[in-house]
């Protein structure tokens, strides 16, 4: 028989109903799965009470015949999300020990669809990041390794703990966000599937925020079906966030056929990079192919404006964050350190120095900077306007096509160090920036290994709203690739 852990969301759902086995062997092979796995660091606080209670809920519910759509499914939630109860601390110093007494909307909605927390998944500080190197509880560690190397690999940023989380099989589905390819990046880099919703298609409110106009909640999973029924779970229109969508979220994962008759495929010529990796250039044309094969026809596009999308992100992004990171000061809640005789300021200044680590610092500062009278026009204003360009740009090519196929990530993962440099560490972000600062939905499919066995992914961009595209074009994908890629235990 399969280990619990190695089957998919799907399957479990399936067995459960079945009474193959039940939500409380589900539970406990997964708690053990992540007790075992603690040399990944994948986890900041286990919450096994939290799974086993909504293990015997389910198994209640199911001998009943009342099961809800995750009834028994153990997942793994991003320490961005705020946890009723259970300590939430956005990756940083400065919230640790800082226990929400209220959930979010996001893990509220999977909560009520029966799915139970096996604990709360490290990341970047505060989501800033594309390695998971900058968490202030230590780094992830990818399950993944070169052939014939034991050189640790980073699962990606900045949900590098849920990425590696599901693909270690320590859960079969995890939240994300993503800002400029925090769910999609991480994904590729440990060979799973996720999804970036369209903004505002999942609630922001209880997400503790990095850059509000960009952030979005997603799922990530082994495959697109899991992804497609985590999402149905987790979207919805919520009226305590302003940039909620009201709009009906459709039966997503029914809808997946993988025949793609009729769908145009467009491919922009701006991401044909000089130098690109061939290896990752010869999964890009392999993948047109195989959306071909299932129907699509494939057109050339262009995204003029795309060159300018990352200098646009990295000012916007940090501009935000400044805002948002203000409320951070030591008088309310999280970290304080106030020095003997010290001022208000002083506190503030000791608290901010001490919890905040250096790329939250350097964006902050970047942000502060943009903002500042004298470059606010110059700067921020400027950005906003390529921000439109860039929109515009995929309106144009939503002419000519219905979904774009991109690479998700210029490289596969690297080691811890080996990007130290700042605008090298920002480059992780080319292919996946344009569609956040468009709000569209964009999803990566895990679809080749290299030729050290490490994987990597293509992207789906899609429309607005569809939602429904993008993961049946992803499905499509799957399908073809025939991905089987899993990481070697060594831990």
């Amino acid at each position: 028989m399969t280990a619990l852990p190695d089957l998919t969301l799907a399957a479990m759902a399936s067995g459960l109903r079945a009474k193959a086995f039940s939500a409380a062997e589900l539970a406990e092979a997964h708690i053990a799965a992540v007790e075992a796995a603690r040399p990944l660091n994948a986890f900041i606080v286990e919450t096994p009470d939290h799974a086993r209670a909504a293990a015997a809920a389910a198994d209640a519910a199911l001998a009943l015949g009342e099961a809800k759509p995750l009834s028994g499914i153990p997942l793994g939630i991003k320490d961005l999300f705020a946890t009723e109860g259970v300590q939430t601390t956005a990756g940083s110093k400065i919230l640790a020990g800082f226990v929400p007494q209220y959930e979010s909307t996001v893990t509220a909605r999977l909560f009520a669809d029966g799915a139970g927390m096996l604990g709360k998944l490290n990341m970047d500080q505060f989501a800033m990041g594309s390695s998971n190197e900058t968490s202030a509880f230590g780094e992830v560690v990818s399950p993944w390794r070169s052939a014939g190397s034991n050189r640790v690999l980073v699962p990606g940023g900045s949900s590098g703990g849920s990425s590696a989380a599901v693909a270690a099989r320590l859960c079969p589905g995890a939240t994300g966000t993503d800002t400029g390819g925090s769910i999609r990046q991480p994904a590729a880099f440990t060979g799973i599937a996720g999804i970036k919703p369209t903004y505002g298609r999942c609630s922001r409110w209880g997400v503790v925020a990095f850059a509000s106009s960009l952030d979005q909640a997603g799922p990530m999973a082994r495959d697109v079906t899991d992804c497609a029924i985590l999402l149905q779970s987790m979207a919805g229109f919520d009226p305590k966030d302003a940039t909620s969508l009201d709009v009906a979220v459709p039966d997503w994962a029914g809808g997946l056929t993988g025949d793609l008759r009729g769908v145009r495929v467009g491919v922009p010529k701006e991401y044909r990079l000089d130098g690109i990796d061939l290896e990752i250039a010869a999964m890009w044309d392999a993948g047109l192919a195989w959306l071909k094969d299932a129907g699509a026809s494939v057109v050339d596009v262009s995204l003029p404006h795309t060159k300018f999308a990352l200098p646009a992100y990295y000012i916007i992004a940090p501009a935000e964050a400044s805002s948002n990171l203000a409320r951070y000061d030591g008088v309310r809640y999280g970290l304080r350190v106030a020095p003997d005789g010290g001022t208000l300021d002083a506190m503030y200044e000791a608290t901010r120095a001490a919890g905040f680590g250096p790329e939250v610092k350097r964006r902050i500062m970047i942000g502060t900077y943009v903002l500042s009278a004298g470059f606010y026009d110059a700067y921020y204003r400027q950005a906003q306007k390529v921000r439109t360009l860039i929109a515009r740009d995929f309106e144009a090519a939503w002419e000519r096509c219905d979904v774009l196929l991109t690479p998700t990530a210029p490289s596969a993962a690297f080691s811890p160090g080996d990007k130290a440099d700042p605008l090298a560490m920002y480059l992780n972000d080319v292919f996946t920036v344009p569609s956040s600062l468009a709000g569209l939905p964009a999803m990566s499919v895990p679809a080749a290994l290299t030729a050290t066995g490490l994987p990597l992914g293509l992207q789906v961009i899609g429309r607005p709203l569809d939602e429904a595209g993008v993961l049946n074009a992803g499905f499509a994908l799957e399908r073809a690739a025939g991905f089987a890629g899993r990481p070697a235990r060594w831990w």
